[in-house]
């Protein structure tokens, strides 16, 4: 298998020349050698595989450089990984993942590096960032945390409703006679599976879980609209109201 290394900066000095893995290296969930409490490996690796999916997603909704190969990619991104994350995390509670689910998840996430290499990640990356410099919360739990609330927040404009509609049959399998109702219910069924999943995979689900009081939200604000690399991205426009709202929300 081949695995993708995000390197948000775009700099060659960052990106190494070769990176290969496969499924016999996560046998448990775990990368082979991991050192650390079992159940702090487990979180941390469920942490790093949600932001996959969102990555993916956040590509197919790119504002800007939205493309087909990079919406090809993306769906069978969120495919792969929609049908293997909750065996190949339940690995790491001591659950034996086969070897199939495990070299999807990786395979996956190739896609899914792909696709955002192509069209660019938005706000959920932009409103992580902060958590990340200002308390230390580990990447992909920073997006995790951030992820259920930006989408709703995206989710109210007509852009964003018909494209998440479009993933909806995709990863609400179990939704599926509401993905086929109407653009607006499907796209609600994909806002509500990526606010459970979370959960679902064991994770914290609020920022105070992490640290963040209601006093940073001002500061932790200001700083994801520095992220304009990203915000231009987004479906929604993001100003600095709006971001203060998200963060609210996530509390």
């Amino acid at each position: 298998g081949v695995l993708v290394v995000e390197a948000p900066g775009g700099s060659r000095s960052l990106t190494p020349p070769e990176v290969c893995g496969g499924a016999e290296q996560c046998q448990d969930g775990r990368p082979r050698g991991a050192q650390g409490p079992r159940d702090a490996r487990a979180r941390a690796g469920r942490a790093a595989r949600l932001p996959l999916d969102l990555a993916a997603l956040e590509a197919y909704t790119s504002h800007r450089l939205k493309n087909p190969l990079s919406d090809l990619l993306a769906r069978e991104a969120l495919s792969l990984l929609g049908a293997n994350i909750a065996a190949v995390c339940a690995a790491g509670e001591g659950q034996p993942a086969g070897a199939e689910a495990r070299g999807a998840m990786l395979l996956g996430s190739c896609y899914a590096g792909l696709a955002f290499a192509n069209a660019p990640v938005a706000a959920v990356h932009a409103l992580a960032y902060p958590l990340g410099s200002t308390f230390h919360v580990p990447h992909g739990l920073s997006n995790s945390l951030m992820l259920p609330h930006v989408l709703d927040f995206n989710a109210r404009s007509e852009q964003a409703t018909s494209l998440y509609a479009e993933l909806a049959p995709i990863v609400c399998s179990r939704q599926l006679g509401e993905c086929a109702a109407s653009a607006a219910v499907a796209a609600g069924a994909f806002v509500d599976h990526f606010a459970r999943l979370p959960a679902e995979l064991g994770l914290p689900t609020t920022l105070r879980e992490v640290g963040v009081a209601e006093a940073d939200i001002g500061s932790l604000a200001a700083n994801a609209m520095l992220q304009t690399r990203l915000l231009p991205n987004n479906p929604r426009e993001v100003h600095l109201d709006d971001a203060e709202r998200i963060y609210r929300a996530a509390l």
